[in-house]
């Protein structure tokens, strides 16, 4: 009775709507990144404007978080704004700006109140004044916290940060070949190394997302547009995990 006992004290039960989930505690990942792919064909098939997919996007985000807390994941990583979305039509981009101005006033207050430490990795120099001012407020309010914490990356590159980290380490006197920590380089040296990464709406690559340190994480697609993404599917991506066995590079 007593083995039975410690084996179920390595499951923790999640509940979605319509299914149990049990998620084997030893094997749930803490570090998990997520590339939000879907918003805009959200919008297009339901003819409405961009933005009212981002703006849904924003809410599957919420619910993500808040799932992903309960399941006791300590970094979440999200693909908010890459360098390439920059190319978009520029009513688009600028209705992003916007919205992402808005969500840190609305949003980053809970987040703190909730224990959720907020961080931004990627490139700051194409960003306004204002969005940098709101950007560094929520990364202040939030610094203390240590329940979770939630990497946006915002105007980023992978190729980018490891361009950005070379030059970093050449700047700080370090010769070709010498041997050094690279990861200290990079955008946020505190980050774990993602354990999985997740892309919805169907698409398998990895769209120039965490490049250096996604090196061995486990990935996982979901058909979901990203706006439809929810608890139950994130709790999926967990449970495919668990089930997974990894070796890096042992047999």
């Amino acid at each position: 009775m007593a083995g039975l006992r410690n084996l179920f004290g390595n499951l923790r039960r999640s509940r979605t709507e319509s299914e149990d989930f049990l998620l084997d505690a030893e094997n749930t990942p803490h570090y998990v990144a997520v590339i939000m792919d879907g918003n805009g064909r959200w919008a297009q098939r339901r003819h409405m404007p961009a933005i009212a997919g981002h703006r849904e996007g924003a809410k599957a985000l919420k619910r993500t978080i808040k799932a992903a807390r309960q399941a006791g994941i300590r970094e979440l990583t999200v693909y908010a704004f890459s360098t390439e979305n920059w190319q978009r039509p520029e009513q688009e981009v600028d209705d992003l700006m916007k919205m992402f101005g808005e969500l840190i006033d609305r949003e980053v207050p809970e987040l703190a109140e909730k224990d959720v430490r907020v961080r931004f990795i990627g490139r700051r120099q194409d960003l306004s004044e204002k969005l940098l001012g709101k950007m560094e407020w929520a990364e202040k309010l939030s610094a203390a916290n240590s329940t979770m914490s939630l990497y946006i990356a915002f105007n980023y590159g992978g190729r980018s940060e490891i361009i950005d980290a070379a030059r970093a380490a050449a700047g700080n006197g370090l010769a070709a070949g010498e041997d050094v920590d690279f990861s200290k380089y990079l955008y946020a040296p505190e980050m774990h190394d993602p354990e999985l990464l997740i892309r919805t709406s169907g698409e398998q690559r990895v769209s120039n997302f965490l490049l250096w340190q996604c090196a061995y994480c486990e990935l996982y697609f979901s058909e979901k547009l990203w706006p439809d993404f929810g608890e139950q599917d994130l709790l999926e991506a967990l449970a495919e995990f668990g089930r997974r066995q990894r070796r890096f590079g042992a047999r």
